[in-house]
């Protein structure tokens, strides 16, 4: 039981790291991160609008996996949200490649706080 508490901290540790560094590093070098972005939603809205909302949003997804306040939920949430990234830059997968180790470890967040 204690290795398994130990697990989901070093998970929820490096799953929330990941998402704090985007969204901080997004909101001071926006021009270095909107070409994640499809261009479709890019034509649909404002590049910075969709920017900084996704960023805001990571950042709460930080601190929610920070708090560890019903981890399922918020593995799950980051589980999607990195197949989303994933799947939308495809292209470029020599640089989102590291997103699917992130994924599995979300997913391993959400099997082991599952009660």
């Amino acid at each position: 039981m204690q290795n398994e508490k130990l697990a989901i901290l070093f998970l929820r540790v490096g799953i929330a790291t990941v998402f704090l560094y985007a969204s901080v590093a997004a909101m001071l070098d926006p021009n270095s991160w909107i070409g994640f972005f499809p261009e479709f939603l890019r034509n649909i809205f404002p590049a910075k609008l969709l920017l900084y909302t996704h960023s805001i949003a990571e950042l709460i997804l930080a601190l929610w996996i920070f708090s560890g306040w019903k981890m399922f939920y918020a593995g799950l949430l980051s589980a999607g949200a990195l197949l989303t990234i994933i799947i939308a830059n495809i292209t470029l997968f020599d640089i989102v490649f590291r997103d699917i180790a992130i994924f599995f470890a979300a997913l391993a967040l959400a099997v082991l706080s599952r009660k």
